[in-house]
């Protein structure tokens, strides 16, 4: 599956690019929409386990950790990690695309730029001001 995440009116629309556009619109079914975009992800290897609306994928986390502590395995439920929040797009895709990326991402929160904002935001602004 060749999935991707495209930013429209604010919201995340997640599609498979594998499936044909329509015939009609020439747009290819969105499989998703949602405001903001959680990722759930293997801490030490990258691997993507789950993605999508955030109270999902919180609670898919909070229940897999459970099973894995009552199974034994702390390791493996400590680094389970969940973030959430208006990524930037470019961001979310290369996570979906290659898990050293996503691995990565821990280390680069902090400095990843908001995700809903356009380039050219904070400049436009400040000339309107």
């Amino acid at each position: 599956m060749d999935l991707q995440y495209q930013l429209k009116a604010g919201n995340y629309y997640l599609y498979n690019l594998s499936d044909e556009p329509s015939k009609v619109t020439g747009e290819r079914r969105y499989r998703l929409v949602t405001d903001i975009v959680a990722v759930a992800f293997n801490r030490r290897s990258g691997k993507i386990h789950e993605h999508g609306m955030p109270a999902r994928i919180h609670s898919w986390a909070a229940h897999t950790r459970r099973r894995l502590l009552a199974a034994g395995s702390l390791e493996e439920a400590n680094d389970l990690v969940v973030i959430s929040g208006p990524w930037p797009v470019e961001e979310l895709n290369k996570c979906l695309w290659s898990p050293i990326l996503c691995r990565r991402i821990l280390q680069r929160l902090a400095s990843l730029p908001h995700g809903k904002r356009q380039r050219g935001f904070e400049e436009d602004w400040r000339r309107a001001a």
